[in-house]
């Protein structure tokens, strides 16, 4: 007598099976089987989504699976790195419905289409509570091309992707918290831009994606490299939503984090070859402070050309 899937199972089949790529053994084995590529290192890193963490709960179930994938993706841009496949966990309540998690496959089956990944395996759990979403992400590097944080040099100037504080801005816009008319800020928070391909060896000395605050993540940059680090908040490129905000949100911007933005230490003698490679993918680029020799701090220069001080420089989990 043929014997009835278990319910973790079906769900397998059902929602995650048609996300499987070359490697995964159709979901129907404890592990994958991966080739890199020919010549290409293997880059891997891990990211986790908690609901009322990193997302809302109420958010839209495809907004957070693509949150989650580009979270991740945004760590391979960092080290220059190219997509190949992700493992999944996700843990979740007994009691969500099975369109929840439809509208959740739908969403990576978007972001795999756009970002060309494939789904290798993971684990799904029952939880208490809250949904806790986690990928193990996989890219590929020409070998000794990885691009680590601790590549700064003295002179070397601070560039940043994008806008800075859409991240922060916007999940006060979700909340009900500021005025966000269009959606703008909500949906930077909801579905950020990983920026692969900006980010290229022998251009681009350090390196990481802009996580947990401008100015924390800076400083882990100088900590790595060995140097200070001076940063011009008049400099700070600012999308029109978060300029309508007002001036007073600047400190939020600098330290809010979400923005998932690349920062970026390059000498001024690539700094052409950065704009070329910004222009082709057309992603705005801002240079806005430098690096120095000294201890490794980051001094803001405020809207006044004044030192500025901030409560706090980013978001810490256990602080």
């Amino acid at each position: 007598m043929t014997q009835p899937l278990p319910a973790e199972f079906s769900l397998i089949a059902r929602h995650f099976r048609p996300l499987a790529g070359e490697g995964a053994l159709d979901l129907s084995d404890d592990a994958a089987v991966l080739a890199p590529p020919a010549g290409r290192e293997l880059v891997i890193s891990a990211d986790a989504l908690v609901a009322g963490v990193h997302f809302l709960p109420e958010d839209p179930a495809d907004l957070v699976a693509r949150k989650l994938l580009r979270t991740n993706l945004s760590d391979l841009a960092a080290m220059g790195a190219t997509p190949l496949a992700y493992l999944l966990t996700v843990s979740a309540p007994k009691s969500t419905p099975d369109s929840w998690f439809a509208a959740f496959a739908a969403g990576l089956a978007a972001d795999q289409a756009e970002f060309h990944l494939r789904l290798l395996g993971g684990d799904t759990t029952s939880t208490p509570g809250p949904v806790s979403l986690s990928v193990t992400i996989l890219g590929t590097i020409r070998p000794g091309e990885a691009i680590r944080r601790n590549g700064a040099r003295p002179g070397d100037g601070i560039w940043v992707s994008g806008t800075i504080g859409d991240g922060a801005l916007g999940l006060l816009a979700a909340t009900g918290k500021l005025a966000d008319p269009d959606g703008f800020l909500a949906d930077r928070y909801r579905r950020p831009h990983p920026r692969l391909g900006l980010a290229q060896f022998g251009v681009v000395g350090a390196c990481m994606d802009v996580s947990d605050g401008l100015v924390q993540d800076l400083g882990h940059l100088c900590r790595a490299s060995g140097l200070a680090a001076e940063l011009d908040a008049r400099l700070l490129p600012l999308s029109a939503a978060a300029r309508q905000a007002g001036a007073e949100f600047l400190p939020l911007c600098l330290s809010g984090g979400d923005d998932y933005e690349l920062l970026m230490a390059v000498s001024p003698a690539q700094e052409a070859a950065l704009l070329t490679q910004a222009e082709a993918l057309r992603v705005p680029v801002t240079r806005v402070g430098r690096f120095l020799a000294g201890p490794p701090d980051v001094t803001v220069f405020g809207l006044k050309g004044e030192p500025m001080r901030l409560d706090q420089a980013g978001w810490s989990h256990f602080a």
